[in-house]
């Protein structure tokens, strides 16, 4: 597990002033309500955040230092980071950069099914992408009644898939 969690990629200036468009890797934009200070960057470089607004869908971020639209557009395509030991998740919730990897086995069977490659997040539940062992890709949805148990410590995802979910067709 990473020390450094992504939160978000700046996309594009916003304004004259130095504003940057935030997209999301966390839940809810309101997470930039509880951090003034984040990192950016590959060197994850410390940055303070003087102003976050929350707009429909975005966030719109003013960072120190950053106050005219040449400087903004420097910054575009950074990942900012939060440190993980600055956010205590709810129970039973994970970090998607700690799900992807895990392995996914049936919770009945012990069955190998593959391991979690990606995590859609545009439908009212995540889908959870995973690469089979010969090298498909097969969707789930998060849903209680197919994704059983997630244990990071363990490295395992269990479910009780869909009728038909891994069959060859």
């Amino acid at each position: 597990m990473n020390n450094y969690i992504e939160i978000a990629k700046l996309t594009k200036p916003q304004g004259l002033r130095g504003g940057l468009r935030a997209q999301l890797y966390c839940d809810s934009p309101e997470i930039f309500t509880n951090f003034k200070k984040l990192f950016i960057g590959k060197e994850k470089t410390p940055i303070k955040v003087t102003l976050s607004e929350i707009r429909k869908g975005f966030v719109i971020l003013t960072l120190e230092d950053i106050d005219n639209i040449v400087a903004a557009e420097n910054l575009v395509g950074e990942i900012l980071y939060i440190l993980r030991e600055d956010y205590k998740l709810p129970p039973n919730t994970w970090f998607i950069g700690d799900i992807i990897g895990l392995q996914v086995i049936d919770a009945d069977s012990g069955e190998v099914y593959g391991k979690v490659v990606e995590i859609l997040q545009n439908a009212p539940k995540d889908v959870y992408v995973v690469k089979t062992p010969d090298n498909k890709q097969v969707l789930f949805p998060s849903i209680p009644e197919v994704l059983i148990d997630t244990d990071i410590t363990a490295g395992v995802i269990k479910i009780r898939p869909l009728e038909g979910l891994f069959d060859e067709d």
